[in-house]
């Protein structure tokens, strides 16, 4: 598949990217390539073959998935900078 220039522009335009005159072309090359190789691979022949998620049929470990006590708000605030009142207290961050 052909990528023309254009087509690297508008990409880098649609991302919000900003590309100097000397990356174009590399990646110009790069997304030809990897269009090329998408293209192959829509080539094969995959009848009977089932789709899957993992290339080994295996079974993870599984753990029991059980309760237990966290944190009292005197524990989670015991390391805390600067708390008030009960509450972890942060620079302000929006004006």
């Amino acid at each position: 598949m052909d990528v023309t220039r254009e087509d690297v522009l508008r990409c880098a335009r649609l991302t919000h990217l900003s590309l100097q005159d000397g990356e174009i072309e590399s990646l110009r090359q790069d997304m030809e390539q990897l269009l090329n190789h998408a293209e192959a691979l829509n080539s094969l022949d995959l009848d009977g073959i089932q789709p899957t998620t993992h290339g080994l049929a295996i079974t993870l470990p599984r753990r029991e998935d059980l309760s237990r006590p966290g944190f009292t708000q005197a524990e989670a605030l015991a390391n805390a900078p600067d708390q008030d009142r009960g509450y972890f207290r942060v620079p302000k961050m929006i004006e």
